[in-house]
């Protein structure tokens, strides 16, 4: 009968993705095993949440209102003000309900590699479960209906191969994903990613460890006026966020609530927060070189670059660039380390020296609609990607004084919501967007005109 058959989701998408690089992830991740006691334990706790017992997200009417406000909003919508917000709401983001997860992890167990080696003898699909160090994973943020996931897939390049690993929930709607290879309380290299999500919280998840109920652990708190218990961090949706590469105990966060918070990863505590800012935060992104330089953009159409070393004065001290629209998207580039993009709202880009402050080196109305993506390429310094939610990848030819589209290519995938590349080769793309397949990994390296414009020798 039709009613018996599956109802296809209205909502299923992917609003954000991350590569993670070669070699940093465990041959055999750790897997999470419950006893039947500790599941036990999960459903009195489930049912207790449901039936409205005190926890730690329990604020008075004032602190939870825009917490609600981020949860009703979807991937464009999140990035406007609770006054401007889109009466039609494409995604039906305002029935969306968020859960909050019980605190697993004092109740989860880590399986011994060794018995877990043993366990998959036996199994078919254990050669699957082995991460190669020719692997990157990909992280994949998924929205289907009222759920949400990460999914954590395999890519090998070489043997041309990509398929999903595991995957684990998510307290609400992913807006972002940052990997991190620092262990907060560790000496040795971590395997994390942070994602920031519609609720103002940002969980930290370690890579290492599969089917995992609960992050490793949370930056911010949303307090609790029972427990007395104060607020720690944001008040609304993270937008953006951005792991400090030479001082890697730090991580910058963009929100909803017009602030900008330096994360202290060894304390779990805010260290500097940021307030310079007269709407929401968009885009971040640390100097390649320059530790204490923050690029970041903003909905008020500036774009902002702050010397992290003095908080006293970080607030008032600064150089700008003032834009039309909203600022969706920042880059340095990775060569010419004096130089960034902007993306906007409108589709534009401006491309500018930091040198200069409010003067652009050009400009371009590249996209019909807002930039969701931007890639440098570092073996070809003069090589540009974008991607739009106009559903279209652009690749572009540019200098410091002009810029040139060389092909253009719509996936079919319908709005793009995201694009990141690859660290090992700057070629290969993962775009996320609403239409199967909804993640699409591809080398621009295919489009003939790519390889004769920038000289790239064709495959053997």
């Amino acid at each position: 009968m039709d009613g018996d058959a599956p109802q296809e989701p209205t909502i299923d998408f992917v609003p954000a993705l991350c590569f993670v690089p070669r070699g940093v992830t465990k041959e055999r991740p750790e897997k999470v095993a419950l006893s039947r006691n500790e599941l036990e334990k999960i459903i009195k706790d489930a049912k207790e949440q449901l039936g409205g017992g005190d926890g730690d997200g329990d604020n008075d009417d004032n602190d939870t209102d825009n917490e609600n406000n981020a949860n009703n909003m979807d991937v464009d919508d999140v990035r406007n003000t609770n006054e401007n917000n889109d009466p039609n709401d494409e995604f039906n983001f305002d029935n969306y309900e968020q859960e909050e997860q019980g605190n697993l992890a004092s109740i989860a167990t880590i399986v011994n590699a060794d018995q877990q080696i043993a366990d998959e003898d036996n199994d078919s699909e254990a050669e699957d479960e082995i991460i190669k160090s020719t692997d990157n994973l990909i992280l994949v943020g998924h929205v289907q209906d009222d759920a949400a996931s990460m999914e954590v897939w395999v890519f090998n390049q070489d043997e041309e191969s990509l398929y999903t690993h595991h995957d684990f929930l998510l307290p609400s709607f992913p807006l972002c994903i940052e990997w991190m290879n620092h262990d907060p309380g560790s000496s040795s290299a971590g395997n994390l990613c942070a994602i920031g999500c519609m609720d103002p919280v940002i969980t930290v998840w370690d890579l290492d460890i599969q089917d995992s109920l609960e992050p490793a652990f949370k930056l911010g708190s949303k307090g609790s006026r029972k427990k007395n218990k104060p607020r720690i961090g944001h008040m609304d949706a993270v937008l953006d966020l951005s792991w400090n590469r030479e001082y890697e105990h730090i991580i910058a966060s963009g929100s909803v609530d017009k602030t900008l918070i330096l994360w202290d990863l060894d304390e779990g505590e805010p260290h500097t927060t940021i307030t310079a800012f007269k709407n929401k935060v968009q885009s971040v992104e640390f100097h390649g070189t320059e530790a204490q330089t923050l690029l970041t953009g903003c909905a008020d159409g500036l774009v902002r670059i702050f010397d992290c070393r003095d908080p006293e004065i970080i607030n008032t001290s600064f150089i700008k660039w003032k834009i039309n629209g909203e600022v969706e998207k920042v880059l340095w580039h990775p060569t010419e380390t004096h130089n960034f993009i902007i993306g906007t709202n409108d589709g534009s880009l401006h491309y500018a020296d930091k040198r200069r402050p409010d003067s652009f080196l050009w400009s371009l109305k590249a996209h019909e609609e807002e930039i969701s993506g931007v890639c440098f390429n570092a073996q070809k310094p003069n090589l540009l990607t974008t991607s739009s939610t106009d559903g279209v990848l652009k690749v572009w030819n540019f200098s410091t004084s002009k810029i040139d589209e060389v092909h253009s290519h719509d996936f079919e995938m319908g709005r793009l919501q995201c694009m990141k590349q690859c660290p090992e080769d700057p070629y290969t793309l993962a775009l996320g967007g609403e239409k199967p397949p909804r993640c699409r990994i591809y080398n621009i390296k295919n489009f003939e005109t790519v390889r004769r414009v920038f000289d790239i020798p064709d495959a053997i």
